[in-house]
């Protein structure tokens, strides 16, 4: 009759807890400010910058917010955005698509250097080339137009859309594109029948950057958008707060408004984003 050996258990590792802790710790760092900017919004304004300070307001009030959403300044500032940021998206996208597909496809004579000039081109700051910038559309008496803007913002962002839409091209095998020919495809039925759908999360993740990027800008509007009206939310919502007017509750509600399309659309395509980046970036 054999004896039973004792099982030996493991003992539990105290990485897992750890990285967990860590990881709460780090979201706390970068959700606070988010928290504060909510709670200032549903407290008055004289209890804003009342003393001594509090954390939770000391009067609930989500007036700020209804005095945001019928202000008429907001409601400018608002469409700009949403026209800047949309109009932005469509014109990278009919831009990078072709060009990052035909980067993808083709061996030509120059290929490295653009792909090199368009990972160069990312390192440029809109702060370092607004001068430039302005310079550029003044010649061109398309100050204070909504299509200088969408033009900027485009370019700014294409570089990032071909790139990773030119990996996320390559990846994806030549025999579905020969099989589709054979079949009597075109070139152009290829790409828009057989390619963009494969290449879907990699179109999600420029979509996504690119619409993120055109509406938290600020540098370039602040410089190009004079008129009141004409202002994105990044810019105009700062007219709360002047030398005259000390609006602090409506800057934060307005603030926690702007920023909710951004979020909307990122929960709604978060699993296309995260294949994107993954997928894209293997060839």
């Amino acid at each position: 009759m054999s004896a039973t050996l004792p099982v030996r258990r493991r003992p539990r590792s105290a990485r897992g807890p750890l990285l967990s802790l860590a990881g709460f710790l780090v979201a706390a760092v970068f959700l606070a400010p988010y928290a504060v900017m909510v709670l200032d919004a549903l407290r008055p304004a004289s209890d804003v910058l009342a003393t001594p300070p509090s954390i939770l307001p000391r009067t609930w009030s989500a007036a700020s917010f209804g005095d945001v959403i019928t202000d008429t300044r907001f409601l400018h500032w608002l469409r700009t955005s949403l026209v800047v940021s949309l109009a932005s998206t469509v014109v990278v996208l009919l831009v990078s698509v072709p060009a990052a597909y035909y980067a993808a496809r083709f061996r030509f004579r120059g290929r490295k250097a653009f792909l090199l000039l368009i990972l160069v081109t990312q390192m440029f700051s809109p702060t370092a080339l607004v001068v430039g910038i302005y310079r550029e559309w003044f010649e061109a008496t398309m100050v204070n137009t909504y299509l200088a803007l969408i033009l900027t913002d485009a370019a700014f962002n294409l570089a990032f859309a071909i790139w990773i839409l030119q990996g996320f091209f390559a990846a994806i095998p030549r025999e579905v594109e020969e099989a589709a020919n054979l079949d009597g495809c075109g070139r152009m039925a290829v790409l828009t029948r057989i390619l963009l759908p494969l290449a879907r999360p990699g179109l999600v993740t420029a979509v996504i950057f690119t619409f993120i990027a055109a509406w938290n800008e600020y540098v370039v509007a602040l410089t190009l958008m004079q008129d009141d009206a004409k202002k994105p939310l990044t810019v105009g919502i700062s007219s709360y707060v002047t030398g005259y007017e000390q609006n602090w509750d409506q800057l934060f509600a307005a603030s926690v408004i702007a920023i909710v399309p951004v979020v909307v659309l990122f929960a709604l395509i978060e699993k296309h984003l995260v294949a994107g980046l993954t997928a894209g970036s293997v060839k």
